[in-house]
C-alpha cells in the first residue's frame, strides 16, 4: 500500500485495519459493517485522529454493497467470509472491487490438519485445510503471495477478550431476558475452544496477487 491507493474494506468492524493503513501509508478507502455500534465507533475514531476525510464508513450488510468494478487497488476482508458465505465466495465477490493488479487480503481460519474430530467439523463447514484454501486461490485466479499466521497465543487472547466481555455482561446484567442465552454460549464456546479448536484450528491472514500468464 502506498499514498493515493484506494482500500475496500468488508466487514470492517471498528476500522482499525483502515486506520491504521491510512495513518501509516495515506491510503483512502471505504469500510462496509453491518454494526450501527462498530461503524459509529469507527466514525468517531477515524475523527479524533483526523481521517474522516480518507476513510468513510458505510453501515450496511457487507455482501450487499454495490461497488464500482475494478475501482480499487486493494480489497480486504478480515476474519469476516461468513458475510460472503466463504472463503472462495469472498475472493468471488471482492476481485470484481479490484483493477487487474489489485491485491486481496482475506483473515481466514484453516484446519491444522485433515485428522479433526467429526463433532466439531459438523459445526465448522466452511472451514478447510490451508492446501485447499491454496486451491481456491488459484481457482479464482491469483497466487497465495504472503501469509502473516496467528500463533497459539494470539488465538488465547483473542478467545479470552471475548470470555472476559461475556462475564463482564453477565455480571452487569443478572437480569437481561438474554442473560440464560449469553450464559449458554459463553460455556459452548468455551468447551469448543478447549475441547477441539485450540488443537485443530488455526487463523492466518492471506494476501493475494492477480496470477500473471
Amino acid at each position: 500500500m502506498k499514498k493515493g491507493n484506494r482500500v475496500i474494506d468488508f466487514g470492517c468492524g471498528c476500522a482499525e485495519p483502515l486506520t491504521l493503513w491510512a495513518e501509516e501509508f495515506g491510503i483512502t478507502g471505504i469500510g462496509i459493517d453491518i454494526s450501527e455500534d462498530f461503524c459509529d465507533r469507527a466514525r468517531k475514531k477515524l475523527a479524533m485522529r483526523g481521517l474522516s476525510d480518507q476513510i468513510e464508513i458505510v453501515c450496511s450488510p457487507a455482501a450487499d454493497y454495490v461497488f464500482e468494478d475494478g475501482a480499487f487497488d486493494a480489497a480486504t476482508c478480515i476474519g469476516s467470509t461468513f458475510v460472503f458465505d466463504g472463503y472462495q465466495q469472498t475472493i468471488q465477490a471482492m476481485k470484481r472491487a479490484v483493477h487487474q493488479n489489485g491485491r486481496l487480503g482475506i483473515g481466514e481460519t484453516h484446519w491444522l490438519s485433515n485428522q479433526v474430530h467429526p463433532e466439531y467439523a459438523q459445526k465448522q463447514v466452511t472451514t478447510h485445510t490451508e492446501p485447499e484454501l491454496t486451491q481456491f486461490t488459484r481457482d479464482e485466479g491469483f497466487e497465495l503471495e504472503y501469509i502473516i499466521r496467528s500463533s497459539h497465543d494470539d488465538w488465547d487472547r483473542y478467545i479470552s477478550d471475548s470470555w472476559y466481555g461475556l462475564i463482564r455482561w453477565l455480571e452487569e446484567n443478572p437480569t437481561h431476558p438474554d442473560h440464560e442465552q449469553v450464559f449458554k454460549h459463553f460455556r459452548t464456546d468455551q468447551d469448543d475452544y478447549l475441547q477441539f479448536q485450540h488443537q485443530n484450528m488455526g487463523w492466518a491472514m492471506y494476501c493475494l496477487t492477480p496470477m500473471k500468464g
